[in-house]
């Protein structure tokens, strides 16, 4: 009786087995062994080691434009990325947050669902048509920076190492490193102390 379990729990850890091996040798139809969809790596995109992405990823790079995930960063679900952006090692970004091109966020940032990076935007135009020419400016995210979720930041703005950008905040100035903003537009509110 105890062979017959052994055997059967053998048989269900070879067909385990299995299909983590045809989901590794399988580049069209990427699934894990669940049946989930999995994370597929464009080209132009380097991921580095022990990365967690999640479905729903979208990553959008061409040779001009790379995107590059450091080392131990965990990406959850419904996250959008435009290059060329730099993403630093042990970062965390939460469900449903878009980065948009030109950003570089540095090591150890938290990131809240929801939060919009956002570089481009247009100048003032004419009355019969206020949206005028387009434009991008480079975001630079510092080590150690928390970003609280539905945040927005806009193109040209530098949030200082180890600052706290509040919930909902909109952030169109730089902010100082150590440092809580909060607010709509963003303020400073305090300093952070060690």
């Amino acid at each position: 009786m105890q062979d017959k379990s052994v055997v059967e729990s053998l048989e269900s850890r070879i067909r385990e087995l299995e299909r983590t091996f045809r989901f590794l040798l399988d580049h069209k139809n990427k699934q894990d062994p669940a049946g989930r969809s999995a994370f597929r790596r464009p080209d132009y995109v380097t991921v580095g080691e022990h990365c967690r992405i999640g479905n729903g990823v979208t990553m959008s790079a061409t040779a001009k434009t790379p995107i590059e995930i450091g080392d131990r960063t965990k990406i959850l679900r419904g996250f959008e990325l435009l290059g060329p952006l730099q993403i630093g090692s042990r970062v965390f970004v939460n469900r449903d947050a878009y980065i948009r091109s030109r950003v570089r966020i540095g090591d150890g940032v938290s990131i809240g669902p929801f939060v919009k990076i956002i570089s481009d935007s247009h100048d003032l135009g004419a009355s019969g048509h206020r949206a005028g020419e387009g434009k991008t400016e480079d975001i630079l995210i510092e080590d150690g920076v928390w970003i609280g979720a539905c945040a927005v930041i806009l193109g040209g703005v530098t949030v200082g190492a180890a600052a706290v950008v509040a919930a909902g905040a909109v952030v169109v100035n730089s902010v100082p490193e150590n440092t809580v903003v909060a607010g709509i537009p963003a303020r400073v509110i305090r300093s952070i102390e060690d």
